[in-house]
């Protein structure tokens, strides 16, 4: 069956592998800042390095080793892999600093509606959203390395 050969393809086995290993060292380099392991960094957004970056660099560099790096398969994951990181940067870095603002505005808001009513209490919302450039360059130099490494052992 066509489908089974999807458990074989580097293009998907890669990149997940890459997310894998950043996540793996964010946890372990959270566990090492706060003393404390967080087994949610496993699969959380934000920290060093970034598993966005390592999976679409993989995934990009893979490309161009295989097709080669004037190929359209190549040209196609360097694009995704520069939004992607752009939006890590941009827009979801901004969203995490928006919500520590509204984190403080809210425990105002708590502290003061808890002894009106409780019903009235906000949730905490995720702070560890996007990245900052160095964990986008380290997951992204964790990501052109596992492919790399996979092409030395696959071609060899």
């Amino acid at each position: 069956m066509d489908f089974l050969k999807a458990f074989t393809n580097p293009f998907l086995l890669i990149p997940i592998i890459s997310w894998a290993i950043a996540q793996i060292l964010k946890t372990v380099i959270n566990a090492i800042m706060n003393k404390k392991v967080e087994l949610s960094r496993l699969v959380g957004d934000g920290g060093m390095p970034s598993g966005h970056s390592a999976t679409v660099t993989s995934l990009a560099a893979l490309c161009g080793l295989k097709a080669g790096f004037g190929s359209a398969h190549f040209a196609i994951a360097a694009i995704l892999a520069v939004i992607v990181m752009h939006d890590a940067l941009g827009v979801r870095r901004e969203t995490g600093k928006q919500a520590v603002s509204i984190i403080k505005i809210s425990e105002l808001l708590n502290d003061y509606f808890s002894e009106q009513d409780t019903n009235l209490k906000t949730d905490k919302l995720k702070v560890l959203v996007g990245h900052t450039p160095l964990q986008v360059l380290c997951g992204a130099v964790l990501g052109i390395i596992v492919a790399v490494i996979y092409w030395l052992i696959a071609v060899g």
